[in-house]
């Protein structure tokens, strides 16, 4: 009797285990690339900005053309980390707020 009690048990463990397991596939929407099929920023093709002075439209319009998740500005007094990501487009200014380097990281 002991025995059937714990096979029961068990069964009836397994069952509820198995309606907590998700086969739906929604974690496979989430795109592991950008919309436009990119997933590193090109340096190269936001180096029109050099020598502009640094606004948000000028900064969505390089983070466009390079092709990267996200932008930002970096002064010449900003702490960065050491983080590099290969989706980020750096646009390093000087004090004027001039853009004088453009990178990825």
């Amino acid at each position: 009797m002991p025995w059937k009690l714990a096979s029961l048990g068990t069964l009836l463990a397994v069952t509820l285990l198995a309606g907590c397991s998700s086969t739906s596939t929604e974690s496979a929407k989430d795109p592991v690339a950008t919309d436009t099929g990119h997933s590193r920023c090109e340096a190269k093709a936001a180096e029109f900005t050099i020598g502009k002075k640094a606004s948000p439209e000028l900064l969505e319009q390089a983070r466009t053309r390079a092709g990267a998740q996200n932008a930002r500005f970096l002064k010449p007094d900003d702490m960065v980390t050491l983080e590099y990501r290969s989706d980020r487009l750096n646009l390093n200014t000087d004090n004027n707020l001039v853009i004088t380097r453009v990178n990825c990281g």
